[in-house]
């Protein structure tokens, strides 16, 4: 439960149609197995202690008694389970017959949430025993207690304030305009539904879809639990097809025809933060105060053990064929974005500084896709390869072994006797290698750069990439500036793939290969002079590993985590490759430099935005340049 982490379950017990004892053992047992686990929320199907398919047996008092008294001992003999529980059965309420959710916590029975949808169409035909639930809120008598009764019911954690949880039942998913629209609106931030849906051929992929589309657009955690292979058959199968959803995506799902159990852990942290985020998700007023009644229970803090899968690479598509689709659309937005600029300006040229390294790698093949969009031929592009004191024979040959098979022209400006002129002129002794001997050859390339792209009426296109951005690893002034920048919103590990891609799929052996000697490359600015023919300037050893820094990156600005929970989940989701001292040190690291380097993003050239992470000052991120990082890093020190 610490920083939003909510272990849940759903699950669909064995049922034996209209015997409550057996049902409520089978669900005890369950509760049981959960409660070992951890699992702090759970859920159980639709009138699961009868059976949903007990027909006419719904009016027989014998079988309602039994259900009422099934659900007195199940309260009892959860006395000592720290959970909230969700349990369906058939309720009778003021003369009429309810398809209702009874809510348990720690021997409490909390209230009852009735169903509103009651389908009586094709094979249902629910109307014959079942009142439509109301939205209003009553009290009830349950043997001798006062409980309420109705929809707009919320239940909030008072040890966890963003853990409010609301109930639908079944079809108020599938309607056009669910409960849980208002239940969310409301504040509830997890969405549970006790389902009993007949099975079809290509239904489980349409009530896949409902339960994660509902997820996103409510922003919520969606808990759906749905009856088994042990109902009855007359006339149709339940296959139990038990899901939990966040915000779009599946964390968990069960077997389907079987009687199983899905676990996985919700972060209503995350969910609370993202409605903060977006400025149109509806406000929980004064009228929905008024409409709605909260009651309150309780749960242990104690730590949640993560099971959910937590992505080292962000960005990157896990499957492979995903990852594919993701490069192509990625690859057509920065040739969109940069064609546009093109079109918009009437220029016929551009200009890239080419050095053999990933990122100008990508921002030359996306030029040349640009060009092709607008019939431009691709030698009117301008590859420039500037070879300084720190350029190696491996990343010079690529850089133009790369413009010749892409059919660029090339053009060769070593920048070695202008930078020793410029060192004589300011003082500068070349054998010192300081941020000074660095950055004069990042400028004096720039300058090369934005003259030529004079005198050919062209565009320099920028090669500096998201993450570089994020970390200010860039020559103020230098490579920092162009005329528009393609690379600008692409993380590095991003642009490993995309380049990789355009290997694969170039369908030229020549391209592929050279492609691939630049993906195997160490990632270097080639400003110092290098050892014995090799890289002497390998960035991620002064920086720190750019997948670690994605990571940090991603969660800091699309999930405006704490600096804890990204090192507590660092530490889970790249398993031991890194020991905890050094993720410790490198998020150290990102924050300092990601506050301190920000005047550099706040004077970025335009370009394209490829994910839900930028850095643009005109687009996603408006953050004073001179922002003190100080409670940021006052939480890392104290990580142990």
């Amino acid at each position: 439960m610490r920083q939003g982490f909510i272990k849940v379950g759903v699950s669909t017990p064995e049922v034996c149609v209209a015997d409550c004892r057996a049902n409520a053992e089978a669900v005890r047992q369950r509760i049981q197995e959960m409660r070992q686990l951890g699992v702090k929320v759970m859920v159980f199907p639709e009138l699961c202690l009868t059976g949903y398919t007990c027909s006419d047996l719904f009016l027989q008092d014998r079988l309602l008694n039994e259900a009422a008294q099934q659900l007195e001992n199940l309260r009892e003999q959860t006395e000592d389970t720290d959970a909230l529980i969700f349990v369906g059965l058939p309720l009778e309420v003021k003369g009429k017959l309810y398809n209702a959710a009874a809510v348990l916590n720690r021997g409490r029975l909390l209230g009852f949430v009735p169903k509103k949808h009651i389908p009586n169409y094709n094979e249902f035909y629910e109307r014959r025993h079942f009142t439509p639930g109301e939205e209003s809120v009553i009290w009830i008598d349950w043997n001798g207690r006062k409980v309420p009764f109705g929809m707009n019911l919320l239940f909030a954690c008072r040890q966890v304030p963003h853990l409010v949880v609301a109930a639908e039942i079944c079809e108020d998913l599938w309607v056009p305009c669910p409960p849980g629209i208002s239940h969310t609106a409301a504040g509830a931030t997890v969405m549970v539904n006790l389902s009993a849906s007949d099975d079809m051929v290509g239904k489980d992929s349409y009530r896949r879809s409902l339960v994660c589309q509902n997820s996103a657009s409510l922003v919520c955690a969606y808990l759906y639990a749905s009856a088994g292979i042990d109902e009855s058959t007359t006339d149709l199968v339940f296959g139990g097809q038990d899901m939990i959803a966040e915000n779009g995506t599946i964390l968990a799902e069960s077997r389907r025809f079987s009687n199983d159990t899905a676990v996985s852990e919700i972060d209503v942290d995350r969910l609370a933060a993202e409605r903060r985020r977006l400025s149109t998700y509806p406000k929980a007023g004064a009228d929905a105060a008024a409409r709605y009644e909260t009651v309150f229970f309780d749960l242990e803090v104690e730590e949640t053990r993560l099971t959910r899968r937590i992505d080292p690479h962000p960005f990157v598509p896990s499957d492979a064929q995903s990852r594919e689709q993701r490069c192509n659309e990625i690859l057509n937005i920065q040739a969109l974005g940069l064609r546009k600029r093109l079109k918009h300006t009437k220029c016929r040229h551009a200009v890239v500084g080419i050095s053999g390294g990933l990122d100008s790698t990508l921002a030359l093949l996306v030029t040349t896709r640009a060009f092709d969009m607008l019939g431009i031929p691709r030698k009117n592009i301008l590859s420039v390869t500037m070879p300084g004191f720190g350029t190696t024979d491996r990343t010079y040959d690529n850089a133009c072994r790369l413009t010749e098979k892409l059919g660029a022209t090339l053009r060769e400006v070593s920048i070695k006797d202008a930078v020793t002129v410029h060192f004589r002129d300011i003082g500068q002794d070349s054998d010192t290698h300081d941020v000074t001997y660095e950055n004069a050859q990042a400028r004096e390339r720039t300058q090369i750069l934005m003259d030529l792209a004079n005198q050919c009426g062209g565009l320099v296109i920028g090669t500096g990439d998201l993450s570089e951005l994020a970390l200010g690893w860039a020559t103020y002034n230098g490579d920092h500036m162009s005329m528009y920048a393609v690379n600008v919103s692409v993380p590095k590990t991003l642009v490993r793939h995309l380049v990789r891609y355009y290997a694969d799929t170039c369908g030229e052996e020549g391209l592929r290969n050279t492609l691939l000697d630049v993906l195997d490359t160490p990632v270097s600015p080639e400003l110092l002079p290098p050892s014995e023919g090799q890289i002497a300037q390998k960035t991620e050893e002064l920086v720190g590993p750019y997948e670690l820094h994605d990571f940090f990156l991603y969660y800091m600005l699309r999930a405006g985590f704490e600096p804890a929970k990204i090192y507590r989940l660092a530490n889970y989701a790249f398993g031991g490759q890194y020991d905890a001292l050094t993720v410790r040190k490198w998020l150290e690291n990102f924050y300092r430099r990601f506050f301190s380097q920000q005047f550099k993003r706040s004077c970025l050239p335009d370009g394209p935005k490829v994910g839900s992470v930028a850095v643009s000052p005109r687009g996603d991120l408006r953050m004073p340049s001179d922002a003190c990082a100080a409670a940021w890093m006052e939480q890392i020190r104290h990580l142990s």
